[in-house]
């Protein structure tokens, strides 16, 4: 007898992501207690002490103790810290061509799509996005007149 082979939805892009990109690799990161400490706070967290953090390559587990006392564990994506918008923002700054702003601005979109971004740092990265560009048409149009 042969199995049926599992269907895997075919509309779904693979690999679209930041980190499936290998634009940025926080799992190299070391995350500090008090860096955790502050993320969890702003997602709504009481945290008394950061017990455990272990890396994986898409998310990060946390355990730690909350102010009464309980032991709490749970994945939570690398995107919750502040490091990670520097080093989006670090990613559009670092964009030399048009053609690497508008690889870079697709998958942004793809992320603003599907993970959860607060409005603000969404409009932070949108707004370093669109300067980008300017800065970047100027540069194109300033070579183009120098040319001639």
């Amino acid at each position: 007898m042969f199995r049926k082979s599992r269907k895997v939805n075919q509309y779904r892009r693979q690999g679209r992501n930041l980190i499936a990109t290998n634009k940025i690799k926080p799992e190299q990161w070391n995350i500090s207690d008090a860096e955790v400490k502050e993320a969890l706070k702003v997602k709504g967290y009481d945290v008394k002490q950061v017990k455990k953090i272990h890396h994986l390559k898409h998310q990060v587990c946390i355990s730690y103790w909350d102010t009464k006392g309980n032991v709490c564990s749970s994945f939570f994506s690398y995107r919750i810290f502040a490091r990670w918008h520097r080093e989006v923002e670090k990613l559009i700054y670092c964009c030399q061509t048009l053609k690497e702003w508008k690889r870079l601005n697709y998958v942004i979109k793809y992320e603003f799509l599907y993970y959860h971004y607060p409005s603000e740092i969404q409009d932070a990265l949108q707004a370093a996005l669109e300067n980008r560009l300017y800065v970047l048409k100027y540069t194109e149009a300033q070579a183009v007149f120098q040319e001639v």
